[in-house]
């Protein structure tokens, strides 16, 4: 089974059905009030157990444990709503790759910028895209390193975009964009950087084939191109490990 969203709502679901199909029944007929605490407790037992069966990612298995007894803690501390409200709005404005595109902020660490540094240095590379830039923590100091070089990074949370753009100011050789990665055309860069998920990996490469043009190299951290062999992978030194996942075009 897939780690969709749909399919994650799909399980969780199912663990609240099993459980009070079975609790519903047995406390009525006991005339017994519901211990809501253990039933949610037992609630994300079964959709950690079903997570694991379906063989779910390790933090999709931590959300659904985790889930139902957060729910009971939730509404037993009688939050005020506009509580809720507003960090939705702030988790919209800061994680909208995630809610949209299963594309959580991930931050390039230096190590990585280090790498990439003299990658750039090898490949001659006049043009770098940053799909997904987050803060700009990658072309912002690539922009400082290399003055006669263009840099684009492109995203589309409001907020992460607006750091950015305060982070990036003052660098005439950098592009900082808002946009969507799915929208933004890939026929004039030598060298496109990506750290995203393994989810759009699949959807990613089709156009990565189709819009850059021969000889450029795509660059992926962390996440390999499903059933494609990579030119080089490069071992960044730095914990967790951040493999860079290079392909020539």
């Amino acid at each position: 089974m897939s780690a969709t969203p749909k399919r994650q709502f799909a399980l969780q679901g199912a663990a609240v059905i099993l459980v009070l199909s079975v609790a519903w029944p047995y406390y009525g007929w006991q005339a017994e009030a519901m211990p809501w605490l253990q039933t949610s407790l037992l609630i994300g037992a079964v959709a950690l157990a079903l997570a694991t069966l379906s063989r779910q990612p390790w933090w999709w298995r931590v959300i659904h444990a985790f889930f139902m007894p957060l729910v009971w803690v939730t509404y037993s501390l009688a939050i005020d709503p506009g509580w809720f409200l507003l960090a939705f709005v702030l988790l919209l404005l800061v994680y909208r790759g995630a809610l949209s595109g299963q594309v959580p902020l991930y931050l390039s660490n230096r190590e990585t910028v280090a790498a990439l540094d003299e990658l750039l240095g090898k490949e001659e590379a006049e043009h770098f895209l940053d799909l997904g830039a987050g803060l700009g923590s990658t072309v912002i100091p690539l922009a400082d390193r290399w003055p006669d070089k263009h840099f684009t990074g492109v995203e589309n949370a409001p907020l992460t975009w607006l750091a950015g753009r305060i982070l990036g100011v003052g660098r005439s050789n950098l592009d900082w964009r808002w946009d969507d990665l799915w929208a933004t055309p890939l026929h004039n860069h030598d060298l496109v950087y990506a750290f995203l998920s393994p989810a759009p990996m699949p959807e990613l490469w089709e156009k990565v084939k189709a819009e850059m043009k021969p000889g450029s190299l795509f660059v992926s951290n962390s996440f390999p191109v499903p059933g494609e062999v990579p030119l080089k992978v490069i071992e960044v030194d730095c914990t967790p490990p951040r493999p860079l996942y290079c392909y020539r075009i």
